[in-house]
């Protein structure tokens, strides 16, 4: 850790720009970087950049966030194109601590919320107009609390770092022992419940910035994954009723349509660009398809379970799988020999499957859905409510409503099954198995994962962290 944050104090901020989707060019330290509007608007883009790039890895939320969050369940393994070890231990739930990917999702979250620490303390002494800049430092609190919403589920206890040292001589300083859940998770419902004062919606360039619905939104998931079941139906609520205009897309297609990002459903994504460049695009497309050349995609269903889950109405099952493509290069429709996934497979880019301009949908409106029909049905049990929010992410699906009368019991399944369905490869599976205590049980269904155990609970704290800061201890059934 205390590597981790000499190598990004220099690393916090980016060249003036203002425009979100612009890509970070160069670094200089904060002391000297903040000093105006442009510095601070600037700073601010540089957090959303950690989301969709890196210099030498796959983007967060471009392909490595589905590495621990889908490859390690039921819905998603390595093909025979995934030629990386570490990604294929995951796949066959045999990862150790010394698993690269690992370290590389610790790093990229971590050096977000360094990006973050910097800008929140920054911005506030800089002079200028007051509305911009609070909404400046709520954006910054917004990804921070992401950041460390996907540390402590994927890892547990995590450093908890508010504030960067002003220079390599405090480092030891700082507490970098790993901190409790319940205070990481103190930490995000602060930070989002300040951010829930950002705007309800931006215009230009600003579009896919942090918004008042998007913090909201996302306290939901938090007050969810605590199974604290009344604060998530009253801020679900607050979502559903609130100005921000949410809806499902009458055509489940359109949430990956990239001619309909940033839409009514669409309530925060990260922000991908086909000509956003190496390191800086989402790397799912190359991953998913392989060219019409026979060869199997590097990502591919566990088993055959993930697709027969569908019936032949249910209209997501032609975006989240294909099983044939028009190539254009001939004009022919190509028929792949099984289903391979879909859902991030740029149809305008199959001659680049380099490319996309799928942005990944980290919060959308069936989401909220969802858990508000969840958490109603723990607290009220299926009530009409709790019916109608879940018939709404169903009748979009052309999967009918379902009938009343279950109990509640009957009902969770109902919509654990409708949860998987709706959120295929989009990094929610594994998040769900933990929260809901089924991992075990649904992972060992798969034959080439059965190695899975209750340590898989939790990853393991990657090694080089620990070889590096002693103090922090390993997560039980992992050794260094």
């Amino acid at each position: 850790m205390k590597k981790l944050l000499l190598l990004i104090i220099t690393a916090s901020v980016l060249t003036a720009c203002n425009k979100l989707a612009e890509n970070p060019t160069s670094y200089i330290t904060t002391t000297q970087y903040f000093k105006t509007q442009s510095d601070a608007t600037a700073g601010v883009t540089a957090i959303y950049s950690e989301l969709i790039s890196d210099g030498t890895e796959q983007p967060l939320y471009g392909r490595e966030i589905n590495f621990l969050a889908d490859m390690t369940t039921d819905d998603l393994a390595a093909g025979p194109s995934a030629i990386n070890p570490n990604v294929r231990a995951l796949s066959s739930i045999t990862y150790t601590a010394t698993d690269d990917r690992l370290q590389v999702i610790w790093r990229q979250n971590y050096t977000g919320i360094s990006r973050a620490n910097a800008a929140i303390d920054a911005i506030p002494t800089i002079q200028f107009d007051t509305t911009l800049r609070s909404r400046l430092v709520r954006e910054a609190k917004f990804l921070r609390a992401l950041f460390y919403f996907n540390l402590v589920r994927f890892y547990g206890d995590v450093p908890l770092v508010l504030h960067n040292p002003a220079d390599a001589s405090n480092l030891s300083s700082l507490n970098v022992n790993r901190t409790p859940t319940a205070t990481v998770y103190a930490q995000i419902i602060a930070d989002l419940t300040d951010a829930e004062n950002l705007p309800s919606s931006y215009s230009g360039a600003d579009i896919g910035r942090a918004t008042g619905g998007a913090a909201k939104s996302l306290l939901v998931k938090v007050y969810l994954t605590q199974q604290n079941w009344t604060a998530t139906v009253s801020k679900a609520l607050e979502v559903i009723n609130g100005p921000y205009g949410y809806a499902l897309f009458p055509n489940y297609a359109d949430v990956f349509n990239p001619a309909t990002k940033n839409g009514v459903e669409h309530i925060f994504s990260a922000q991908i660009s086909s000509n956003g460049g190496l390191g800086n695009s989402s790397t799912l497309m190359g991953a998913n398809f392989a060219g019409f050349v026979g060869n199997v995609p590097a990502d591919i269903p566990a088993d055959s379970s993930v697709y027969k889950q569908f019936s032949n109405t249910d209209t997501r099952k032609a975006v989240t799988f294909y099983t044939s493509l028009v190539n254009p290069a001939t004009g022919l429709v190509y028929n792949f020999p099984t289903f391979y996934f879909g859902k991030f497979v740029d149809r305008s880019e199959l001659a680049t499957p380099g490319q996309s301009n799928i942005n990944f949908p980290i919060l959308r409106y069936a989401d909220v859905l969802l858990m508000y029909a969840e958490a109603l049905n723990e607290t009220q049990g299926p009530v009409a409510a709790a019916y109608a929010a879940l018939n709404q992410v169903r009748v979009r699906a052309n999967t009918g409503n379902l009938t009343p009368g279950l109990s509640q019991a009957a009902f969770r399944d109902s919509l654990y099954a409708e949860r998987r369905r709706e959120f295929v490869q989009e990094a929610q599976r594994w998040f769900d198995l933990v929260r809901t205590k089924q991992l075990v049980q649904a992972v060992l269904k798969v034959a080439s994962k059965t190695n899975v155990s209750t340590k898989n609970y939790l990853f393991a704290i990657p090694a080089s962290e620990i070889s590096i800061n002693p103090d922090l201890t390993q997560n039980p059934g992992y050794t260094n």
